[in-house]
């Protein structure tokens, strides 16, 4: 099964990637725009936003330059761009993806941006093809939920961090139990609602990795989210467009910004 899904997600983004798809709800600037991002993000990153996450990541982050900074789930750029403009000449942005599309469109971006201290790996978030304590920042943006092994992730950021360095991440939890046919369905887990863990279970996931200092700054309730549960053609989050399973989804699930530290 964890297979099965994993398959489901590398192919939905892949899809994305090659524009056959697009992400539910409003188009991706003012998608960006409603989760966190500024136009000025937006200008900075040329093509790299799909209108894909569910926060922004950055805006915990007090990026320096000269800092090693890894992407989780890295998509076209969107973020590792972003980054890439605050760690300057002397830092370094790493991405990390399993999607070739996705891989080949960041690269294409980072090409387009002269990004030349950007590099997009391809890997699992579960084992991530980085060496042991050689980053600065991890990043991610709703990309763990997405994940049938969140305690590997959060053991391989642990694992990659520096002694010090620090993680800041965006996703989505569940506040509480999400409608039957919609946890069970495929189309909601690569839309990451599905995946989400309960807040709780997701924070403990950190702590037992060995990470510290973790706080939850903000918190985002469905309602507000609407580029994750708003019904879009075809419909969204499993939904097949039903209002009332959208609003009882809504009512589940949360973004929250998590950070925290490795000792």
């Amino acid at each position: 099964m964890a297979t099965d899904l994993k398959e489901a997600v590398r192919e939905h983004y892949a899809s994305v990637a090659r524009g056959e798809t697009s992400a539910c709800g409003c188009g991706a600037a003012e998608a960006a725009q409603r989760i966190g991002y500024s136009k000025e993000d937006l200008a900075a990153a040329g093509d790299a936003n799909l209108g894909l996450g569910c926060g922004n990541p950055l805006a915990l982050a007090e990026i320096q330059p000269g800092m090693t900074v890894l992407d989780l789930g890295s998509g076209a750029g969107f973020d590792a761009f972003l980054a890439w403009r605050k760690v300057g000449p002397a830092g370094r942005v790493i991405g990390v993806d399993m999607t070739d599309d996705m891989l080949a469109r960041a690269r294409e971006n980072a090409a387009k941006l002269g990004a030349t201290n950007v590099e997009f790996r391809k890997g699992f978030i579960e084992k991530l093809p980085v060496e042991d304590n050689s980053v600065d920042l991890v990043i991610s943006n709703c990309v763990i939920n997405l994940s049938t092994d969140k305690p590997a992730v959060f053991a391989e950021i642990t694992r990659v961090l520096k002694p010090g360095g620090r993680f800041a991440v965006s996703d989505l939890v569940l506040m509480t139990e999400l409608p039957e046919n919609v946890a069970r369905s495929i189309s909601a887990y690569v839309g990451c609602i599905a995946g989400a863990s309960q807040m709780g279970e997701y924070i403990r996931l950190a702590f037992e990795a060995g990470l510290t200092q973790l706080a939850v700054p903000q918190i985002a309730y469905g309602k507000q989210l609407a580029t994750v549960v708003a019904p879009s053609e075809g419909g969204c989050c499993g939904s097949s467009g039903d209002a009332a399973i959208v609003d009882a989804a809504a009512r589940a699930i949360a973004s929250i910004k998590l950070h925290g530290t490795k000792p």
